[in-house]
């Protein structure tokens, strides 16, 4: 009785073990490994001219839809696409990291990849 005793409170104390390490491992990679996205990102104007000169000279330009006037909150179309930022920008501005950006009539625009919305608007 005692060993079968024993053996359940192994399994109980190895389960229990498994859901705390599965939850701080969820837990790290929710807080600490990738930074929360939101609507709005204040890039200061270094911020801003780094972020040009690692984006503006590979990025393809592409063609804004008729009447879309790109602005901070308002939510890309569609048709445009968005691209992961470069290693070098996430490493001069990490608060970028999480964003994507594409790249319209020569402008950067950082979007939330969550809800497709413009966190910022890059340009010259």
């Amino acid at each position: 009785m005692k060993k079968s005793a024993s053996v359940a409170v192994a399994a109980v104390l190895l389960v229990s073990g498994v859901s705390v390490a599965s939850a701080a491992s969820h837990m790290s990679s929710r807080s600490g490994n990738s930074a929360e996205t939101s609507d709005k990102l204040a890039l200061s104007s270094a911020q801003q001219k780094s972020i040009w000169k690692d984006i503006s000279s590979h990025a393809a330009t592409q063609s804004a839809p008729s009447g879309f006037n790109a602005a901070v909150g308002a939510a890309i179309p569609d048709g445009v696409n968005t691209y992961p930022l470069p290693r070098q920008a996430a490493r001069d501005v990490p608060a970028v990291k999480p964003y994507r950006y594409a790249m319209l009539q020569d402008k950067v625009l950082i979007v939330n990849p969550s809800d497709r919305k413009i966190a910022d608007i890059v340009t010259k």
